[in-house]
């Protein structure tokens, strides 16, 4: 039997954190969202959610320098149980004008919350389709599997090729990051496409 549609009851705004004190003292399972900046983080998160403006989109890159907890709640179409996560948005990494010194405070804090959450079910890496992953996010991906850390990888702006060049980068991307076998999922912010895949990697994650 198919599994019904996926759909976010309510989003919204909780809190910015630099440190483990700030986080939500209610736990809750944490979807995490990081990528280099101007990937499109924020405009993904305003289309998964319908919310528009809940995670504001910058013209300047770096511009998220906390960690930002969205709640949102999700269900199944058609039932009634309704279950709450967070969605945790973390700064852009590999931006080259961001100061060395703030660079080095995100990397602390980021790597403090990843390796310390205990309601962290995967990750979400953002990767611009346009162009190879970068040695950025090679670093990134390579540091997550590490840990043990589960990685979805999310292909960002594949409204900007067609499905040919989409489907080669998506095999360029792959051949990156060394894993040939890994599922990488196209992504566009503007047409919503890839929303319901990712709602339904969500969904069987939070709704068994």
């Amino acid at each position: 039997m198919e599994a019904q549609e996926v759909i976010i009851t309510q989003a919204k705004y909780l809190a910015s954190a630099v440190n483990p004190s700030q986080y939500p003292v209610v736990r809750l399972p944490e979807f995490v969202f990081i990528g280099r900046s101007n990937v499109g983080k924020s405009s993904l998160i305003n289309s998964l959610t319908r919310v528009k403006n809940l995670a504001r989109v910058s013209s300047q890159p770096g511009k998220t320098q906390t960690i930002n907890f969205y709640e949102l709640g999700a269900k199944r179409a058609g039932a009634d149980e309704r279950k709450n996560f967070y969605l945790v948005d973390l700064p852009g990494y590999g931006y080259a004008k961001t100061a060395k010194g703030n660079r080095k405070i995100w990397a602390k804090f980021i790597e403090e919350y990843l390796t310390t959450s205990k309601e962290l079910q995967f990750v979400c890496q953002l990767i611009d389709i346009r162009h190879a992953a970068m040695a950025s996010d090679i670093d990134m991906f390579r540091w997550l599997v590490a840990r043990g850390i589960p990685v979805l990888v999310i292909a960002t702006k594949a409204d900007k090729l067609g499905k040919t060049a989409r489907e080669k980068q998506v095999r360029v991307i792959k051949q990156a990051l060394g894993v040939p076998e890994l599922s990488v999922l196209p992504y566009s912010s503007l047409k919503n496409e890839g929303r319901s895949d990712l709602l339904d990697v969500l969904g069987d994650a939070l709704l068994q």
